[in-house]
């Protein structure tokens, strides 16, 4: 159990060395020269903490962006109630859930192995986030599960999920990417396919989010970097032109972090800091997916015969960036309104949580652009939004209420959001 959970936490809790293993054995299994095997290693290691390093430079900016709309609404969230909470639940079942995940990961490779579903999870910490929050769902249902119970329901659970789920979005991506190189392995699977279909109905194909008409003057919107900048600019100018004349705690702790400079010209500063945020996650995903793609081909071949990896959302940012931001204007726009209609309806204050919203929302966005164009993405993000925002209700309130809503409220995804009430079904019945 020792040598497991050591795996569990050092292997597959750090994504970097879990990819970095996966393309240091598919170069080893081409038989690449000594020079060829360091290069594609470290190359693919070092672009994927460039996507890291970007995805903190947005999440930073995000905790500033985040906070001062809540404000900008008086938002204080609903109390939670008696629970367990995130520490006490890790002491009690974080060895079930690293043994579980480690096991489903295997139960995935097996079934990429051996069926059609040709497709091998490798986004690590969702794979962690994910079990967990399904943990908490199923003792929150059944209380007291044994540890073999809990831990065989929870493999065969992910292991199906981490095959399935790539399979299911491969149709959308593969139009996006215009190969079958990769795959999608993100907990936005089910946003993305429903922008994807709500785009084909709603949308139009044709005015490409990419290739938006623009008169001569106003061409510089094109560049991805620039239309980024200038959105959330917006939207941070406006949120702190807002926040300046109020006088409550949180407005002030806030316009704090500022110091000695204007907080308005502070938050332009973070929308900035965003953009480089963005163009940092594409520089790495382009660096990684360039040496990732040629190794996996010795696993392909070798081991697993015709399997593609399943990799995180950023992966498929390079293809539509206008599309990304887009996304994230839906998603802003649609929970503002579920701000609203949630807390006059169920009395329950809906905390958008702005980092699941952008990665999701943006996810979807390149989905829904892929067919049905500028209004695709903006639906896709939208759609994003109403399953945050209904699915947070529905976790917090009915499936997680006892063990881990905390967790529930920050670290829960789409995919979580959709499948829990079939995972609380499930353990009714058998537990």
């Amino acid at each position: 159990m020792e040598v497991i959970q050591w795996i569990a936490t050092n292997i597959f809790g750090v994504p970097a060395f879990l990819l970095g293993f996966i393309v240091l054995l598919g170069l080893l299994l081409q038989k690449k020269t000594a020079s060829q095997i360091t290069s594609g290693t470290f190359k693919a290691v070092i672009g994927f903490l460039i996507i890291g390093a970007g995805s903190g430079v947005i999440v930073n900016s995000l905790q500033v962006f985040e906070p001062m709309w809540k404000e900008v609404f008086n938002l204080k969230a609903s109390s939670l109630g008696q629970f367990m909470g995130q520490d006490k639940f890790n002491v009690k079942f974080g060895s079930a859930v690293t043994l579980a995940m480690t096991i489903g990961f295997l139960i995935n490779v097996l079934l990429a192995r051996f069926t059609r579903f040709k497709y091998i999870y490798l986004t690590g910490h969702m794979m962690f986030w994910t079990t967990t929050i399904f943990a908490g769902i199923v003792i929150n249902t059944a209380g007291e599960v044994s540890f073999v119970k809990l831990v065989a329901f929870l493999a065969v659970m992910m292991g199906l999920y981490w095959t399935l789920q790539p399979a299911l979005t491969q149709p959308f991506l593969r139009k996006i990417t215009g190969n079958d190189n990769i795959a999608l392995g993100h907990t936005s699977a089910s946003v993305v396919l429903l922008a994807a279909l709500a785009g084909k109905v709603l949308g139009n194909k044709e005015n490409d989010s990419e290739k938006i008409k623009l008169p001569k003057g106003l061409e510089f919107i094109r560049d991805s970097n620039v239309i980024t900048a200038l959105t959330m600019g917006i939207l941070f100018f406006i949120g702190a032109l807002i926040l300046t004349t109020k006088d409550t705690a949180g407005a002030r702790e806030l316009m704090a972090k500022a110091g000695e400079q204007n907080f308005v010209m502070y938050s332009i500063i973070q929308s900035l800091t965003f953009a480089g945020g963005i163009a940092i996650v594409l520089m790495g995903v382009r660096m990684f997916i360039g040496e990732m793609v040629p190794a996996f081909n010795g696993i392909a071949t070798k081991l697993v015969p015709g399997s593609r990896p399943a990799l995180d959302c950023p992966i498929v940012y390079p293809y539509a960036p206008n599309a990304v931001i887009l996304g994230f204007l839906g998603s802003f726009i649609g929970a503002i309104i579920w701000l609203v209609v949630i807390g006059n309806t169920v009395a329950y204050v809906f905390v958008p949580t702005m980092i699941v919203l952008f990665f999701h929302s943006a996810t979807a966005g390149v989905f829904g652009n892929s067919t049905g164009g500028v209004r695709g993405a903006l639906l896709g993000g939208f759609i994003t939004s109403t399953v945050v925002a209904w699915g947070q209700f529905i976790m917090v309130k009915m499936l997680i209420s006892s063990t881990i809503p905390d967790t529930a409220m920050w670290a829960a995804d789409s995919d979580m959001f959709i499948l829990g009430p079939i995972v609380k079904f499930l353990a009714h019945l058998l537990f």
